[in-house]
């Protein structure tokens, strides 16, 4: 039982570790990019001063729920990009692991096993982002908001955007590329679908 709630301690704090490391840079990239989505968008006061363009950013973070929306899309994203590709050593061989590792323990060639949280972690990535997707732009994206169409786009997704950035890990040798993290990430894609549907439903029914 104490070494269940060791590892089970392990898997949170490397979890919490591994999103915490991106999180500031995320949070002042995101700020950054939604200043040039108001130039673009809103360029009325934006565009007279730093004084002002911070005045007006803060004005529509708390006034708009698609700015706040669109924020946390981009928050996540950002996230996304740089545990996967942005903050990767050049690898000589990215295809030294296609497979990957599918569970939290991973065999060294010395025989050495160790507890890895990778798996965990590409699912959390996504989750939250596929989820805040719907929440930001379903109406554009789908023609009937179901329970089908809402987790099958979101896993959609999940895994384009998984297959996107493995492919560039490999052509730019960012990391490898492992056909489980492929796997991890469109889960995670999958289980941000369903629980936004979970979400929506409870609050169609009881608004």
């Amino acid at each position: 039982m104490m070494e269940f709630i060791k590892i089970v301690g392990d898997i949170i704090a490397n979890v919490l570790t591994a999103l915490y490391q991106p999180f500031w840079f995320a949070l002042l990239l995101s700020i950054m990019i939604m200043f040039f989505y108001m130039f673009c968008y809103k360029p009325t006061g934006s565009g007279r001063g730093c004084k002002k363009a911070v005045k007006v950013w803060i004005e529509n973070f708390k006034e708009e729920l698609f700015f706040r929306k669109l924020f946390l899309l981009v928050f996540f994203t950002v996230m996304i990009l740089f545990r996967t590709l942005l903050n990767r050593n050049m690898w000589a061989n990215p295809l030294s692991d296609v497979m990957g590792g599918w569970w939290i323990w991973s065999k060294s060639s010395d025989g050495t096993v160790t507890l890895t949280t990778e798996c965990f972690e590409n699912v959390l990535l996504m989750l939250p982002f596929t989820a805040i997707l719907m929440w930001t732009a379903k109406e554009k994206l789908l023609k009937k908001i179901d329970f089908r169409n809402i987790v099958g786009k979101c896993t959609q997704t999940a895994f384009i955007f998984s297959v996107f950035i493995e492919f560039l890990q490999l052509f730019l040798r960012l990391g490898t590329f492992q056909l489980s993290d492929i796997f991890y990430n469109t889960l995670g894609g999958f289980l941000g679908g369903a629980i936004y549907w979970i979400g929506w439903k409870l609050k169609t029914r009881y608004k």
